[in-house]
């Protein structure tokens, strides 16, 4: 897969994720993708678990917004440096137990590194800062 080629499927994830369509977004995903979500310690296997795990954000943010900065690629791998902005309107579960609604607004800086194979995303790793944003919805010390 040519370079480009891998920063825009990366980019089709995220774009898909932005409009909640979920069926463009699992086809981006290879059938026994893995999606390591480092933030909350959450590593998925599975397209539709990972479209899943996806729906809970958009249930907590319905507005979260993911939105490109900056495009890396070498290979079949593609870094895309992310903002994620959205509101905590609804809850948000993880593992550590479920946050409720805040109506809060946050703005958390991420990158998102994938790893293609034929035309779809084999594996993934979402980095971002947990902590500023459990601060920024105010479920966190520092708040």
């Amino acid at each position: 897969m040519a370079e480009r080629d891998a920063i825009n499927l990366a980019r089709e994830n995220i774009e898909a994720f932005n409009v909640a369509d979920w069926g463009r977004l699992k086809s981006t995903l290879a059938a026994d993708s893995v999606y390591d979500e480092v933030g909350t310690q959450r590593r998925i296997q599975g397209a539709d678990r990972i479209v899943d795990a996806l729906k809970g954000w958009k249930q907590a943010m319905p507005d979260a917004k993911g939105t490109v900065t900056n495009a890396f690629a070498s290979g079949n791998t593609a870094t895309l440096e992310i903002t994620w902005e959205g509101t905590q309107t609804g809850p948000l579960t993880g593992p550590a137990g479920t946050i409720p609604p805040s109506g809060k607004r946050q703005t958390t800086r991420a990158a998102f590194i994938v790893m293609i194979e034929g035309d779809q995303i084999k594996e993934s790793h979402q980095y971002f800062d947990m902590m500023t944003l459990l601060q920024q919805i105010g479920a966190a010390p520092g708040s």
